[in-house]
Order: C-alpha cells, then sequence, then structure tokens
C-alpha cells in the first residue's frame, strides 16, 4: 500500500477477465477491498477463488450479474456495502461489442434490439452503477470513478459498430455531468479510453484484425490488460485528486489527439 493511502472499498464492473480483472489485482495490490461483477457465471466462479485466493475472502467479493436488470444492479451494490463496505471507488469496465458474421452491421442495416441491448448495458448501466454509489460518495466527501471508454469512441472506429461506438462515445458527457454535479464533494470522474488490447474477447495476436491493428500502432505492440489497470489505479488513488473530467488515451499511439 502507498504511504498515506486510505483504505477503499473498488467495485469493478466487467471485472472478471482482461481489463477488469488486471484492475481488480492492481486495486487490491494497492490495498483496497474489491468487488467485481459480470454476467458470465464461469468468469464469475474463477476470478472470485484466484481474488480469495490472493488475498482471502475478507477482501473480495464476485458476483454474476447482468447490467441490464436494474433490480440486480441495486441488490448487489446493497450486498457490497453489507459484506465490505460503501464503495469509494467505482470502476466501469462492462460492456458489449456485437457484431454480425461479416463484422458490424453497417447503420442501415442495424436490428434495433442489437441498438437498444448495446446502449442498455454500456450505458445506462453505467449511469444505474453511479447511481449506486455517488450518495455514499458525497456523504464520504471522496469518491473515485472511472469509466473505460474505447478508441472506438475517441476517433474513426475501424472495428466497433454503431452501438459500441456511440455508446464509448457518450460516456465521457456522463463523466462531464458527474465533474460538474459532484466534484465539489471530492469525487472525481475520468475516462480511460483503450485502443487495440490483448484480452479474451479480442482473440489471438494472430488473428487479421490483431495484426491489421498492429500496424497501426506506434508503440509496436498491441496492449496488455495491465497497461490499461495501471492507468485505472491511478486514477482511483488519493494521488489523482486534481484529475477530473479527463479522457486518458491508452493506445500506443494509434491515436492521438492535439
Amino acid at each position: 500500500m502507498s504511504p498515506g493511502c486510505i483504505p477503499r472499498v473498488a467495485v469493478v464492473s466487467g471485472g472478471t477477465t482482461g481489463i477488469g480483472l488486471a484492475t481488480a489485482f492492481r486495486l487490491l495490490g494497492a490495498g483496497h477491498r474489491v468487488a467485481v461483477f459480470s454476467h458470465g457465471e464461469a468468469s464469475v466462479m474463477a476470478a472470485g477463488a484466484a481474488l480469495a485466493e490472493a488475498v482471502g475472502p475478507e477482501r473480495s467479493l464476485a458476483r454474476k450479474v447482468d447490467l441490464r436488470e436494474p433490480a440486480a444492479i441495486e441488490h448487489f451494490f446493497d450486498e457490497v456495502a453489507h459484506i465490505l463496505g460503501a464503495p469509494g471507488i467505482l470502476v466501469c469496465n462492462a460492456g458489449i461489442s456485437p457484431k454480425g458474421p461479416d463484422g458490424p452491421h453497417h447503420v442501415a442495416d442495424l436490428p434495433l434490439e442489437e441498438w437498444n441491448d448495446v446502449l442498455t448495458v454500456n450505458l445506462t448501466g453505467t449511469m444505474l452503477c453511479c447511481q449506486a454509489v455517488l450518495p455514499a460518495m458525497k456523504e464520504m466527501g471522496y469518491g473515485r470513478v472511472i469509466f473505460v471508454g474505447s478508441l472506438a469512441g475517441r476517433t474513426r472506429p475501424r472495428i466497433a459498430g454503431a452501438g459500441y461506438s456511440a455508446s464509448k462515445a457518450a460516456l465521457s458527457g456522463l463523466s462531464r455531468v458527474l465533474v460538474s454535479q459532484y466534484g465539489p464533494y471530492g469525487i472525481t470522474s475520468n475516462v480511460v479510453a483503450p485502443g487495440r488490447v490483448l484480452t479474451p474477447l479480442t482473440g489471438s495476436p494472430q488473428s487479421k484484425i490483431n495484426i491489421e491493428a498492429l500496424a497501426r500502432i506506434p508503440a509496436g505492440r498491441l496492449g496488455a490488460p495491465d497497461d490499461v489497470a495501471a492507468v485505472i489505479a491511478f486514477l482511483a488513488s488519493a494521488d489523482a485528486g486534481f484529475v477530473n473530467g479527463a479522457i486518458i488515451d491508452v493506445n500506443g499511439g494509434e491515436f492521438a489527439p492535439s
């Protein structure tokens, strides 16, 4: 634990694989208690066992939660508060990016059900998680809210579809609202926007999509989950108290805004 670090309770959505799980371990390493959730039962069980083995069950919790179900979200956060305490850190990492057999649907052919489902999970689910933690954060006078956006929400998407790109871009707007409404209460809100990161969802490094992505990255490699988790862990720390409303690109130089 860093000198002067006060242990907090952290919640990581989509925290059972990839960037989310790497973030959970980073936050545990900083001394926090960590609760993770996702909608996949097998990944929840595996992550729960790995976290408990690393730090013991008293500092970690893993549950199956579907962000399409507001009641399930509310129940989860009630359970976290009862078992671990009120969250002072929220990392919204969960997201879906459906595609058709030939890749993302063109907007003219995009099924409304797919559009609504992506926004429900990626955007509305994030907002509901914020609603669950903000009152306690305001009462504590401390909070760290970190949204995991995407390169696809920052510039012209090459792989993602309309729903994913729109939902990830919208997170920056939601973050700015939190800055305005909750900044005076010691709560910060920031967005981390990863580029191409190797996770179970992005497949083999040797896939055609990943080889093409590698050619666009000046750093000469694809990202690793811990590349993103390290930035999230900093934003979740007390040291980041004056970083508020930022969008931090973690993409190896593939996108470098002016």
